[in-house]
């Protein structure tokens, strides 16, 4: 099973990309995702950016695709600064990758997300009709971080 979202945001690609991977801002912006913390760092932890996403760190959230919150940790596979970050896991036999895909077109950024799924966990939760509230909240997440990013270049405006 495969979940993909685009948006267009209207922010430079360095403030879309310093939204996306703060994570200890993620609160004030992410409904989405709840309580969201960096669990693991790769080691030697870079002081500076100790609460950033980057490649090897495993990342805590929990999320609500229906009535009870399932807690997430993914572990980073992938990081490509401005370009792309991937995170896999596993939880009740589904396996999931999730890229995030940043693309500067003119004085904007189209972020894509895909979402693959596999695993017989994934009957189950289509009967539990899982993968359309997974979509909604990745759309979600996404309109956050368009108006995150764009109300730090247009602030008041949005």
């Amino acid at each position: 099973m495969v979940i993909r979202e685009k948006i267009r945001i209207e922010a430079p690609l360095s403030i879309v990309w310093s939204v996306f991977t703060c994570l200890k801002d993620w609160a004030e912006w992410n409904d989405v995702c709840e309580s969201t913390c960096l669990i693991a760092a790769p080691s030697p932890p870079d002081e500076k950016k100790a609460e950033e996403v980057s490649e090897g760190a495993c990342i805590a959230f929990t999320i609500r695709p229906a009535i009870f919150p399932i807690r997430i940790t993914p572990r980073v596979i992938r990081y490509i600064p401005h370009r792309e970050i991937v995170w896999e896991g596993r939880r009740f036999g589904i396996h999931a990758e999730h890229t995030f895909a940043f693309d500067e077109c003119d004085k904007s950024v189209v972020v894509t997300s895909t979402e693959r799924f596999e695993g017989l966990g994934l009957l189950l939760s289509r009967l539990a009709l899982i993968p359309s509230r997974l979509h909604r909240l990745t759309r979600e997440l996404l309109l956050a971080l368009k108006r995150e990013a764009e109300s730090r270049v247009f602030p008041g405006k949005l």
